[in-house]
């Protein structure tokens, strides 16, 4: 799983994240999500999810969101990308983590 350096925050402070992953092995659904935050490494904003397909080749993954207006700008942040599946267990979906990536990015306007 990778995280690229770079990510955009829109004027109206919509953010996309963006980076690769390569996953095999599932049995349920698989999610890449990815959270977002600056200042603070206690304080962190969910971006968006996004369907993952483990085919055991590598995928580009991009998700979007609108965290509270104002609270992240252009400039250095920390993301947290993550590839999940929702594995049945006894008849309940439970979390199984394939990968985790943590890094500091920069954000760019725009």
């Amino acid at each position: 799983m990778t995280v690229d350096p770079t990510g955009r925050i829109a004027p109206d402070g919509t953010v996309t994240l963006s980076g690769t992953y390569r996953c095999t092995g599932a049995t349920g659904p698989v999610f890449v999500s990815s959270s977002v935050g600056q200042r603070s490494l206690s304080v962190r904003h969910g971006i968006g999810g996004t369907r993952a397909v483990c085919d055991g080749l590598v995928h580009p993954w991009a998700n979007v969101g609108s965290p509270s207006p104002r609270s992240l700008q252009a400039g250095a942040a920390y993301v947290e990308a993550t590839l999940m599946e929702l594995r049945p267990q006894g008849g309940l979906p439970l979390p199984r983590f394939h990968a985790a990536q943590r890094q500091e990015i920069t954000l760019i306007a725009g």
